[in-house]
């Protein structure tokens, strides 16, 4: 086995990935993550990817690592079907997408998926030294953690200002959608990959309400949800709305949420 996947069923990193594994249909050893257990703050995954983040890719050895890098990277190791454009100017209109989607829409959507979901799992078995102590131990995003505080969670303007920035996201790609099938143009591609996610889990927490007046991204997402891959990168069990220990907490959430 050439691949080697260390990922979450559920985190939104490890999903787009996934997904660029399942378009190109290839195989990979997988390697799932317990967060529970901080199986990514471990010594020896510290060593495969100092930033104690998933995803990570073993490929012949070598540590790839930060989901964009290695969407990219995987379609130039294995270029079939092409999932990047063949030319510069093309190219460096995706990878400006994909920038946009990891400054916006994927920091904005750990606000309300951890304010709503994760955070009162994480209070109801550790008290505020044992939090504090969790937030000090993560290379990358501590100050995250110390922001989100284990009582009361975020700022209600942080999880407002989020849900700004997600329907800011929702609203500029509406434009693009209305003259192409997929984000970047007449061909499904990478920018695809890094945006099904996080549409994804906006629906799971009962935020589909952002496009019910946006019918190009809607139909984007129809179309998205409908082709292989997804069935295979987002098996069952894996959205948050699908696993027991985040049931009680995502059920409180979406009862009031719009759609």
């Amino acid at each position: 086995m050439t691949l080697a996947l260390y990922h979450s069923p559920y985190s939104t990193c490890s999903q787009k990935v996934r997904l660029v594994l399942a378009e190109k249909d290839l195989d990979f050893e997988s390697h799932e993550m317990n967060f529970a257990t901080e199986d990514h703050l471990s010594p020896d995954y510290l060593e495969l990817n100092p930033n104690g983040v998933v995803p990570t890719l073993l490929h012949e050895g070598e540590a790839i690592t930060d989901s964009s890098c290695i969407m990219e990277y995987l379609d130039e190791v294995f270029p079939e079907p092409r999932l990047l454009p063949e030319t510069p100017a093309p190219r460096a209109k995706v990878r400006a997408l994909l920038r946009y989607f990891e400054e916006v829409p994927t920091v904005a959507i750990r606000f309300p998926s951890f304010h709503h979901v994760f955070l009162p799992v994480i209070s109801a078995f550790a008290s505020q030294e044992q939090f504090d102590a969790g937030a000090r131990k993560r290379p990358l995003r501590s100050g995250f953690y110390r922001k989100m505080n284990s009582g009361a969670g975020f700022e209600a303007a942080d999880v407002e200002e989020s849900t700004r920035q997600l329907q800011q996201t929702i609203d500029r790609l509406e434009g693009l959608l209305e003259t192409r099938p997929w984000l970047t143009g007449e061909s499904f591609g990478v920018a695809d990959c890094c945006l099904l996610p996080l549409a994804d889990r906006m629906d799971d927490l009962g935020m589909n309400g952002l496009w019910s007046e946006r019918p190009g991204f809607a139909s984007w997402l129809e179309r998205t949800r409908a082709r292989p891959s997804y069935a295979k990168a987002f098996y069952p069990g894996l959205r948050l709305s699908q696993r027991p220990e985040f049931e009680a907490t995502l059920g409180r959430h979406t009862s009031g949420s719009a759609g």
